[in-house]
């Protein structure tokens, strides 16, 4: 009996050691990528974009993981929709050809090429940012990772969570109104990111 234990025990490796990807779907509700750039040198104007989709998947034995999002870009908003009697608010402008050019472009999208991790968590994304019809590299630091059951649920769903931050160059994607004497070309990236377990 103890050498056909032994045998299901050895029979099991391979299986966990080849165990498949998880995959998860990205929740818009508690995922919001967020900005800072530099205002007349004065303060840092902040924003974020809402109704973000997408998907990953991670595999923490073999250290690997995908991760794609898309995020609308008439969603932006800073605070200040309200018109009032000016002939537009700072985010009708934000969604123009000056800057976001929403109506010609009204996604832009993340697609990781590479995860590296610390431990069996992801630490460092790098991947392309697509914005404005042009494509960069961009890198996220993953500052926290988390993942275990859904408390709401009481523990009938699984989740992921995490922060990450980057930054890239307002003009390498063709954003050149007001840069750099009203607002900077540096923007901070951070993105506050829940999945569910598919």
């Amino acid at each position: 009996m103890k050498r056909l234990a032994a045998f299901f025990v050895a029979a099991s490796l391979p299986l966990a050691a080849t165990a498949a990807p998880e995959s998860y779907t990205i929740d818009p509700l508690h995922t919001y990528p967020q900005f800072e750039v530099d205002h007349l040198g004065y303060s840092k104007m902040r924003g974020r974009f809402d109704g973000t989709s997408g998907k990953f998947t991670i595999d923490r034995q073999a250290k690997t993981a995908s991760l794609e999002l898309s995020v609308p870009t008439k969603t932006v908003t800073t605070g200040d929709e309200a018109r009032g009697p000016r002939p537009r608010s700072r985010d009708e402008h934000l969604r123009t050809p000056d800057f976001l050019n929403a109506a010609e472009f009204p996604a832009m999208t993340y697609k990781a090429t590479k995860v590296s991790f610390k431990g069996e968590d992801p630490a460092l994304i790098e991947g392309q940012l697509t914005l404005l019809g042009v494509t960069k590299p961009v890198p996220l630091k993953v500052e926290n990772w988390k993942c275990g059951p859904d408390p709401r649920t009481k523990g009938q769903k699984q989740m992921c969570g995490a922060n990450a931050t980057g930054s890239i160059k307002l003009t390498d994607f063709g954003i050149k109104f007001g840069v750099p004497v009203f607002i900077g070309d540096e923007l901070k990236l951070w993105i506050e990111l829940e999945a569910y377990k598919d």
